[in-house]
């Protein structure tokens, strides 16, 4: 059944993410000369395949969901280009944006917060039909029933409320409000944060069945590094709003050069005593975005910086096969198990 919607596939996507630049001012008050001025995210470039996974990995507070609404436009990025399909959305009218929103949609964290509890399940999964779409009431549920039993849900569940469901449910109810209308890119922000663990491996095998079935494009992001692998294709570390190593999944799971990435692997449990890590301790937290470090954002707490590093900041380069680190050359040494 299609209820009015048409077939729409993910043959032709690709989002190009270009130099993406998202600074806060915070005025301190109304004559203050010298706002702060928080770095988000600070020249993020990203190429997403059609039909792949990206992964987007790194501390809280380091511009990940900042990113992701800066992408789709849930704020305004300070400058950079956002391409979807080779079209920069950033330039679109309103009314050809309101268009775009159709193929492009984010699952949120915490399904509690991200649906309303004053709707039912039907009015909520139908808010996205009711905004874009001309449809009949009678379409309108049956488009709703044909979402819930994709996601393996009941249609009897329409007219119940959200404070009758587990974790695990409330987020395949966000997944289908999401898929209403076909869209084409994914984002999704910590989507099994909030569930117990024996529901995130359901939830996640979930999403990769859909992408299978439905074509899509997803930019996950985490800072769980041993599920973005499990999840994606390419892996993308983020540090203080810049990429700090960016490749093939395989390859920056299995051979992270960049101090950080090491770190935040060797504190991923492992059962197998074979494949633990020797444990890397990091001094301090991510620093403000409003003060960053010169040079380098994460030198003061490399366990492997030198002077350098205080005072140039690293481009991210090529060091073989797609693989790109954005570290001095001399200090780039293979992890140790």
């Amino acid at each position: 059944m299609n209820h009015g919607i048409e077939t729409r596939h993910a043959d032709n996507v690709h989002v190009e993410i270009k130099d993406l630049v998202k600074h806060f001012r915070q005025d301190r008050g109304f004559i203050d000369r010298n706002p702060r001025v928080v770095r988000a995210v600070d020249g993020v470039s990203l190429d997403i395949e059609r039909r792949r996974t990206v992964g987007v990995v790194g501390e809280s507070g380091c511009g990940k969901t900042t990113l992701a609404r800066c992408i789709l436009l849930l704020i305004r990025p300070t400058s950079g280009e956002i391409l979807l399909e080779g079209e920069n959305i950033l330039k679109l009218s309103a009314r050809q944006l309101r268009g775009r929103r159709r193929d492009m949609q984010m699952i949120f964290q915490n399904p509690y917060s991200s649906l309303d509890g004053r709707m039912s399940i039907h009015r909520i999964i139908a808010q996205p039909l009711r905004t874009h779409m001309s449809m009949s009431g009678a379409e309108m549920r049956d488009r709703v029933v044909e979402l819930l039993e994709q996601l393996g849900l009941s249609g009897d569940f329409l007219y119940r409320y959200p404070h009758e469901f587990s974790g695990g449910q409330l987020q395949r109810i966000a997944i289908a409000r999401a898929l209403a209308l076909n869209p084409k890119f994914l984002i999704l922000d910590e989507p099994t944060a909030a569930l117990d663990v024996s529901v995130q491996a359901q939830i996640v095998e979930q999403f990769k069945q859909l992408q299978m079935d439905l074509e899509l494009t997803y930019l996950f992001i985490s800072h769980n590094l041993t599920l973005v692998h499990h999840v994606s294709d390419v892996i993308a570390v983020l540090y203080l709003g810049r990429i700090v190593e960016r490749g093939d999944s395989d390859e920056i799971f299995g051979n992270p050069l960049h101090p950080y990435t090491q770190a935040l692997l060797s504190a991923t449990p492992e059962l197998d005593p074979k494949l633990r890590r020797q444990r890397i301790m990091l001094g301090g937290g991510v620093p403000d975005p409003a003060n960053p470090p010169a040079g380098c954002a994460f030198h003061p707490r490399c366990p492997v910086a030198k002077n350098d590093c205080s005072e140039v900041v690293p481009r991210l380069m090529d060091v073989g096969g797609g693989h790109f680190v954005a570290c001095h050359p001399d200090l780039l040494q293979p992890s140790s198990n």
